[in-house]
């Protein structure tokens, strides 16, 4: 499955849940097309990595809407966001969020994605 084309659909769909596989491909495919732009941006002498902030910007909505979708699909509000916010152990405490399984039946946020068909 195409989970990138999956979370750009959903672009700005911030209830329901998502899968930890539509996430983590969708920050693989983030990573990838990141690394591409700075290369692309060192090469042709671009010091401010303007390509880069472009595509960042382009992703920021898609990105926090799967977020706050996998932080649903663990159970957990989308305000754990704002977790983030403490130094070094906020990041690491969302981290294990998103990779957690996936809360098992339904929740209050919607059906579990590994039991429905995707869009």
């Amino acid at each position: 499955m195409n989970y990138y084309k999956l979370v750009l659909k959903k672009y700005s769909v911030f209830d329901g849940r998502s899968s930890r596989a539509e996430y983590w491909y969708f920050a693989l495919f983030n990573a990838i097309v990141a690394v591409v732009l700075w290369i692309i941006s060192a090469l042709i002498g671009d010091e401010k990595d303007i390509l880069g902030l472009l595509y960042g910007l382009a992703v920021l909505i898609p990105g926090l809407a799967v977020a706050v979708r996998r932080l649903h699909d663990t159970g957990k509000s989308a305000w754990m966001l704002l977790i983030n916010l403490i130094p070094f152990i906020g990041f690491i405490w969302f981290l294990v969020l998103l990779i957690k399984d996936s809360d098992p039946g339904d929740n209050k946020y919607g059906p579990n994605p590994k039991q429905t068909t995707a869009v």
